[in-house]
């Protein structure tokens, strides 16, 4: 029996479209057929409120994606590198990726600290327009490049506390000659005002604290704080946290381990990342609150605020250490002259929207 003129073109067309559908299938099959293993070294322990468990749900959400066929492992700090010590180790690679901060590795590139958090700087939205859009994590990528490493933003905190003290401070004058543990470019701040700052990570700040190693601390904000219980030993807390007005941290990866990824892979990775970097700082910013009332109220806490004397006086000296680091290190002036260019222009929508509240309840 033969088929009719017109029945033969509609077969010909439903196998077409039946071939080019199960093709289609293939392709999109194939791209998950790729099993991957990464071992992911963390800078914070996965117990470690917000800063852990931000890596842990990284690592699992491109588990889930990807149907379990790209596996990243957390380790807990110093599992497989010291805690703070990725940068070497990436870049070699000895493993493939690390949960960790810009600012740890300001020992080899000062200037990328002012990819984690900036003294004085914005809050998230103005943060994230420089970097995202503004071309900040650009340049943070041109220099990571050099060093065969990439990175994507991984978690964004809100503001910090400024210090944990064992005595109110009267006086500026007081932090001369103090030992404080200090992250970032507050850091330098610090030191202008005779303060010998050391960076430690979270989980080594209690023993120094307790052994006299340092007198004093910043680290967190409360609700993480809280946790390393530093209260048990510094009563005196101290905000606005100038230093660090959101901080926002990062997956570091091996440039050609991520650059072999599968494309969809790749898209898994900055998604989850994306993902975290969101929900980490709303998370973070419904918890603060209430330790504060806990560290208050049971553990004899007192919140202090810096006069607006004394913050006038960290702002200037920042603003010193600009002028002072741009002028020994040609990249760190190329950075700073970067964020500032973009927040002088951020300025007019930032004025355009700022209001005081007069209502009192």
């Amino acid at each position: 029996m033969r088929l009719s003129k017109l029945v033969r073109p509609r077969l010909l067309l439903a196998g077409t479209v039946a071939l080019s559908l199960a093709v289609g299938a293939m392709g999109t099959a194939s791209a998950f057929e790729k099993r991957v293993k990464w071992k992911m070294q963390s800078a914070f322990g996965s117990t470690l409120v917000h800063l852990g468990p931000a890596g842990v749900r990284f690592a699992e959400k491109v588990g889930e994606m990807s149907s379990g066929r790209f596996q990243i492992k957390f380790f807990e700090p110093g599992a497989l590198v010291p805690a703070l010590e990725c940068f070497d180790a990436l870049s070699k690679g000895s493993i493939e990726s690390c949960w960790t901060a810009d600012g740890y590795h300001a020992g080899k590139i000062p200037a990328v600290m002012f990819f984690t958090t900036v003294p004085f700087g914005p809050q998230l939205g103005e943060f994230l327009a420089w970097k995202w859009h503004g071309g900040g994590n650009a340049m943070r990528d041109e220099i990571y490049a050099k060093h065969n490493l990439k990175a994507y933003d991984g978690f964004c905190i809100g503001p910090e506390t400024s210090g944990w003290f064992k005595e109110p401070i009267k006086d500026l004058e007081e932090l001369k000659g103090m030992k404080m543990r200090f992250y970032g470019l507050g850091a330098r701040v610090m030191q202008k005002f005779g303060v010998s700052t050391q960076l430690l990570a979270g989980a080594d700040i209690y023993p120094a604290l307790e052994r006299g190693v340092i007198d004093a601390t910043e680290f967190s904000m409360p609700s993480i704080d809280i946790k390393l219980g530093f209260y048990q030993i510094a009563k005196n807390n101290y905000f606005p946290g100038w230093h660090q007005q959101v901080s926002c941290s990062q997956v570091l990866m091996n440039k050609a381990a991520h650059d072999a990824l599968p494309k969809a892979y790749q898209a898994m990775v900055w998604t989850s990342a994306t993902a975290q970097t969101i929900y980490t700082y709303a998370e973070s910013e419904a918890s603060n609150f209430g330790a504060m009332k806990t560290m208050a109220s049971k553990y004899g806490v007192t919140t202090h605020r810096w006069p607006d004397s004394t913050l006038a006086k960290f702002e200037k000296a920042w603003f010193e250490v600009i002028a002072e680091d741009s002028a020994k290190n040609p990249l760190f002036k190329k950075v700073a002259d970067h964020y500032l260019a973009f927040r002088k222009n951020y300025k007019v929508w930032a004025d355009a929207q700022s209001m005081k509240a007069t209502y009192q309840e």
